[in-house]
């Protein structure tokens, strides 16, 4: 099976070979927990998301990987924050890519569906606020959920 193998700050990891423009969702019920996705490819937790399809807006693509990944429809509430650090590389071993991390990070509120796991996604849930950093994630991950939980107001731009 391929793999995703997240690199972060690490003096061994590939050299860069692509930047590819990338969406996550942060979803939150009115509960305020947060839609959370267990990877296949990695074993991680993480946020919905992925690519930016040509001719697709920002929007439509977190809405289109959020349905794709979760089975949940969503509309887009806000920006979360942008996350570019070069010191970010991801390896896929199927076709040996390494992309520098270039990810923006959406609000959403859920409209409908039900949690349902996908071929991305082994498990699909709600997880409260209170427990969602208890959860297995890639240090990138887990940055963009703090930021988004410190409640600032503002945009991470990084």
């Amino acid at each position: 099976m391929a793999k995703r193998i997240d690199f972060h700050h690490d003096p061994d990891a590939p050299k860069a070979n692509s930047l590819v423009p990338s969406v996550n969702v942060i979803v939150t019920n009115d509960a305020g927990d947060l839609l959370m996705i267990h990877r296949t490819d990695n074993d991680n937790w993480a946020l919905p998301g992925g690519a930016i399809d040509l001719g697709e807006s920002l929007p439509q693509a977190g809405i289109r990987e959020t349905l794709e990944e979760t089975g949940i429809t969503c509309e887009i509430t806000g920006l979360s924050g942008t996350y570019t650090d070069p010191g970010h590389v991801i390896l896929y071993t199927s076709n040996g890519e390494v992309r520098q991390e270039f990810s923006i990070a959406l609000t959403a509120r859920p409209i409908n569906g039900e949690p349902t796991p996908s071929n991305e996604s082994r498990d699909v849930r709600w997880v409260p606020r209170d427990d969602v950093l208890t959860l297995p994630m890639a240090a990138s991950m887990r940055m963009r959920i703090k930021h988004y939980l410190a409640g600032t107001g503002r945009p991470h731009i990084g």
